[in-house]
């Protein structure tokens, strides 16, 4: 292995200073509710509106700021995800009627979570597409509570007109203007005009995600998101203008966002770096991609395919391109990633938008444990049992030794007075 292009270590996200000034925010908003989110708008986005929620009139009149297309194109990107999350839905199936012994009934049912909160992000970009990617597998899982939320255009009190209209076109339920870390606070714990939820979802700034952090167990979330990742395995075969704009739009993210391409092939490996520097000549966003690619940005020369699949695993990265003559060669060989992009023509991008998938994915190697949010991230999977009189008068017996075997008398009474009274 040879880099030919290597990073520079990603900084660590958490500090002290981040912890404790969340911790802060948190305790701000269980204590002092709206006040504190009307104070933390102000200060962190201009926003001084006193009523968060957002009316339909204000949805109405992004409909109407938006053009005609972009509402056309969310429309099919919704009709795109929405598909695929019904498909998904269907291979989650009740089981009833197992049994181990006879008179014994086991099995589970799938419930939806009773509500959840979308974070849609601002920032830099109107990241409408988020709000498709977070609201529609809730709504499809059959969540009764959707709520959504996004900080305000800064100096404003109004969120982005392209990500209101996705929020609605998504089905949201209630929509509230406001984001950061006291947004996590506020749909965890409740104010006044906020209920709160049981599961939080969507990616953040490290604040939102610190406070996403501290709130788990309180509310339950996706997980932990850090800066966006792609990683493209490429042979001799792949396109280096192809595989320089993938790496390009993963790092327009932000400052932290990171492309790796692996390959086998020395001059294509060069070729990109030189194709990458031409189009950050142009690239409108080169500003921020040029930093991300600079700093993070890797070329990694791998001495074979079997070694290029080896480091794929280990990067276990947001997003996984496999651009190779024969993909299919190493596709089981693969089990570390968001998710995964297979063939010249499958962008990265596809999935960010329009495929169906979800663009809403695992970062710094949390992909080695979790994959990303889809339609069964609001499903919970709920056993029961019931056993007729003369599957407990088998059983209790054996429950009794092992609740004594542990000590737990009071548990072994509960199995042999049954067993005594019911008799």
């Amino acid at each position: 292995m040879e880099y030919l292009k290597k990073s520079i270590e990603r900084s660590a996200q958490e500090s002290q200073s981040l912890t404790e000034n969340v911790a802060e925010i948190i305790r701000n908003v269980r204590e002092n509710g709206d006040s504190a989110i009307l104070e933390y708008n102000t200060r962190f986005d201009g926003n001084t509106r006193q009523n968060f929620r957002v009316s339909p009139e204000e949805i109405k009149a992004a409909y109407d700021a938006v053009p005609p297309q972009s509402l056309h194109d969310m429309r099919e990107a919704a009709a795109h995800i929405k598909a695929f999350a019904q498909a998904q839905k269907e291979c989650l199936k009740p089981l009833d009627n197992f049994s181990t012994i006879p008179g014994a009934v086991l099995g589970h049912r799938i419930i939806p979570v009773t509500s959840c909160c979308c974070y849609v992000p601002g920032g830099g970009y109107p990241l409408y597409s988020s709000a498709l990617m977070l609201i529609i597998p809730a709504k499809t899982a059959g969540v009764g509570r959707v709520t959504a939320c996004a900080p305000a255009v800064k100096g404003t009190g109004c969120i982005n007109p392209l990500t209101l209209a996705a929020m609605d076109i998504a089905g949201a339920d209630e929509i509230y203007v406001m984001g950061g870390a006291h947004s996590i606070a506020a749909f965890s714990y409740g104010t006044r005009q906020i209920s709160p939820v049981d599961i939080i979802v969507g990616p953040g700034n490290q604040y939102v995600a610190e406070a996403k952090r501290q709130c788990y167990g309180q509310i339950g979330i996706d997980f932990i998101a850090g800066p966006s990742e792609v990683l493209v395995i490429a042979d001799k075969s792949a396109n280096p203008a192809i595989l320089a704009a993938d790496l390009l739009a993963q790092s327009e993210h932000d400052k932290l966002a990171k492309g790796i391409l692996v390959t086998t092939d020395r001059e294509l490996g060069l070729e990109v770096i030189r194709a990458v520097e031409a189009e950050l000549e142009t690239l409108e966003t080169a500003r921020i991609a040029r930093a991300s690619w600079e700093s993070y940005g890797e070329v990694v020369l791998a001495d074979n395919l079997t070694e290029a699949v080896s480091l794929a695993n280990e990067y276990a990265p947001e997003h996984l391109e496999v651009i190779w003559d024969n993909p299919d060669a190493v596709l089981e060989q693969l089990h570390n990633f968001g998710s995964l992009f297979i063939g010249q023509e499958t962008g990265e991008v596809f999935g960010d938008y329009a495929s169906g998938t979800n663009h809403t994915l695992p970062t710094v190697r949390a992909s080695r444990y979790t994959g990303g949010v889809w339609v069964g991230t609001f499903l919970k999977t709920c056993t029961y049992q019931r056993y007729d009189r003369a599957a407990m008068k088998e059983t209790a017996p054996l429950v009794s030794r092992m609740a004594r075997g542990e000590g737990l008398i009071g548990h072994a009474r509960a199995a042999e007075v049954r067993k005594e009274l019911l008799d």
